[in-house]
């Protein structure tokens, strides 16, 4: 079976190279497409091959342009002419496509009409609510692409009743539960470049985004820092959103030296390393379904504290410590306990260890998702 496993702009990296890695472990023929590598990723294909398809020559521009306006311009641009009328040969020579994610939405359903009808279509919807709602025109116009699909890829039952409840057949929707992944260990040089911490540290990590609630993250650590507590919160990652009024107001409050920022585009290995030195973890989510930097953490065996959205508040009670989604005294409580006692910080730690070790395999995602694909190539022949 030859397939076509598409993710444009690599928005998820690790999980497209698990995946695959899985898939070609079952006898699969797969092809991964995405953008050319950066510096920042760490695929190293094992048993399937990586095509640059997507995004050559705005890549190339990146350092010249930077990341602003410039550069999103030209992406958009190249990405619509290549959905218009950009080579599709790669993607008609595999049995089936399964496109992970969809970078803009109008430029997508060019591509999926030339697709449809001259191949089967596979759709892992990550977000039912695409891109929660951030991207402006980038998610504009994603639900009715799901209707060109042959089947959908989901990760739990909160993203299934999401997709129903937008009128999408229950037929075409099926639930593979989503693996725990490792980012690239932490080298040596990773870990060195991360200072020791000097207090009980807490981290947020991975894209900065309004959905994400670091906004309340903040508030809720200025709150218990003016009551008194000591800690210190990390925030590493790219922000996909203007930050300076987060960073001023814990400045404004007098904690400047509470808060250490490492922003950009990281690699696994420094992502590894302040998951390493961090002694509490905290995904703030106002929604999300489901979390790919939850999981790629559970084996460090740190303390969690989550919102109560999607996966989250379908979590064993003792796996993560919970709080309602977008309340920041709320938060607050339930960062305390964990801030005062590393006993329990211990304890929460092992038990998030310990549900990271229980749940399913990549191997096992690879055999239901060649379920999914066996039943469509059976329903077109």
């Amino acid at each position: 079976m030859k397939i076509a496993m598409l993710d444009p702009s690599l928005f998820t990296g690790r999980y497209d190279d698990s995946l695959c890695a899985a898939l070609a472990g079952q006898g699969a023929e797969v092809t991964l497409l995405g953008r050319p590598m950066r510096a920042t990723d760490a695929i190293a294909p094992q048993g399937y091959a990586y095509l640059p398809h997507f995004f050559r020559r705005s890549e190339a521009l990146r350092d010249k342009l930077g990341e602003g306006r410039a550069f999103r311009l030209a992406k958009a641009a190249e990405y619509g002419l290549a959905c218009a009328l950009g080579n599709i040969r790669p993607l008609l020579a595999a049995d089936l496509v399964h496109v992970q994610w969809l970078p803009l939405a109008p430029a997508d359903r060019l591509m999926l009409q030339r697709l449809k009808g001259r191949t089967a279509l596979v759709h892992t919807v990550h977000n039912a609510d695409a891109y929660h709602a951030d991207a402006g025109l980038q998610g504009r116009g994603y639900r009715a692409l799901l209707d060109l699909f042959d089947a959908l890829v989901v990760h739990g039952e909160t993203t299934r009743d999401a997709l129903v409840g937008q009128g999408v057949d229950p037929a075409r929707i099926h639930v593979t539960p989503h693996p725990p992944m490792r980012l690239a260990t932490a080298s040596p040089q990773d870990l060195a470049a991360i200072a020791m911490p000097t207090m009980p540290r807490l981290l947020f990590f991975g894209t900065i985004r309004p959905y994400k609630g670091v906004d309340l993250l903040i508030e809720a650590c200025v709150q218990l820092w003016r009551a008194g507590h000591r800690f210190e919160l990390v925030l590493a990652g790219k922000p996909f959103m203007d930050v300076a009024p987060l960073t001023d107001a814990v400045a404004q409050a007098g904690f400047a030296d509470r808060l250490i920022t490492d922003f950009g585009f990281l690699t696994e290995g420094r992502l590894d390393a302040h998951m390493v030195r961090a002694d509490m973890l905290v995904f703030p989510y106002r929604h999300i379904d489901s979390s790919g930097a939850f999981l790629s953490a559970l084996h460090h065996g740190k303390a969690m504290v989550t919102s109560d959205a999607g996966m989250f508040g379908q979590l064993p009670d003792d796996v993560a410590v919970r709080a309602p989604a977008g309340n920041a005294p709320a938060l607050a409580q339930a960062l305390l306990p964990l801030i005062e006692s590393a006993a329990i910080r211990q304890e929460h730690g092992a038990r998030a260890r310990a549900y990271g070790e229980e749940m399913g395999s990549w191997k096992d995602m690879a055999v239901a998702t060649i379920g999914v694909y066996e039943q469509v190539l059976a329903g077109r022949a």
